[in-house]
């Protein structure tokens, strides 16, 4: 059984600390291998906190105290289908923006003619898609399974969208995002400092699984890589808050998603506008944040 709450599971984790003298492998009390302990690796206690193993077993960790590192998703990663790129053109809003550096024929034609043939270019600002999307994506542990749908849906975006900014969480948003897995830990980006930065025009996307524990979105000190001051669900309000277009993609099967608690509270967080990641739930996203 779990022993509780987190704070029971540090208290009882820092008594074992200072009372664990050697190493331990198998039983039910000490930081060691094997067994089941609630601290250490390769054995099994749910909700506890993991160390020194290598990559997940069972997925119910509480904290991991390990140096993980991810990786970025590949933008280059070639669809097989087509299926997103279509879907997400209907979010597309044209404008024409920049220099005049593109010809515009009609207007030439028209020109020419009114010379009596003598050709006169007239030139026009690009055609882009105004759109402006921030894309917020879970990154490690569970979402491991789900990098191929990401790196599709990522690429399609990125193809289809002019404005997309890509930064990356693990688990719930906290107090920091980054644009780069390998240097997460010296390059983090103040959530604050991104609703600061980019207006209410953006549209906001989440994709993750939403898979972790509760305390990970309701309690400071949930997180399980680090010490946050306040709760995920603090830092999720001032989002949605900030942004009015939001939505949530989950990669994970939604009939999967009852049995857990994360995954209701999180689709609460953002008014009940989490999609399955397919392409019935990415047109279901479009069409509320468009």
């Amino acid at each position: 059984q779990q022993l509780g709450s987190l704070d029971e599971l540090m208290k009882t984790f820092h008594e074992r600390l200072k009372e664990q003298q050697k190493r331990h492998q198998g039983g039910s009390k000490w930081i060691g291998t094997g067994g089941t302990s609630p601290f250490g690796a390769y054995g099994y206690h749910p909700g506890g906190i993991r160390i020194g193993q290598d990559g997940n077993r069972n997925r119910s960790a509480a904290k991991v105290w390990d140096k993980r590192e991810f990786r970025d998703l590949d933008d280059n990663a070639r669809l097989e289908q087509r299926g997103f790129q279509m879907a997400l053109r209907k979010l597309r809003q044209f404008a024409r923006t920049g220099a005049a550096s593109e010809l515009d024929l009609k207007s030439t034609i028209e020109a020419t003619s009114k010379k009596g043939g003598l050709l006169d270019l007239k030139w026009q600002s690009e055609r882009h898609n105004a759109v402006k999307i921030i894309l917020l994506l879970d990154v490690g542990g569970s979402m491991d399974d789900y990098v191929y749908q990401c790196e599709q849906l990522f690429t399609a975006l990125k193809n289809e969208f002019k404005h997309l900014e890509l930064f990356y969480f693990h688990n719930c948003v906290y107090e920091g995002v980054w644009r780069d897995n390998s240097r997460r830990r010296q390059e983090q980006i103040p959530t604050e400092q991104l609703i600061q930065t980019y207006g209410e025009d953006y549209k906001l996307l989440f994709v993750g699984d939403a898979t972790m524990g509760p305390y990970e979105i309701a309690y400071p000190g949930g997180s399980v890589e680090h010490w946050n001051e306040e709760p995920g669900e603090a830092w999720m309000n001032r989002l949605t808050q900030h942004f009015e277009k939001v939505a949530w993609l989950n990669p994970q099967p939604e009939e999967h998603w009852r049995y857990y608690m994360s995954v209701r509270m999180i689709n609460d967080l953002v008014g009940g506008r989490m999609y399955p990641l397919t392409l019935d739930g990415l047109e279901r996203a479009i069409s509320g944040i468009k």
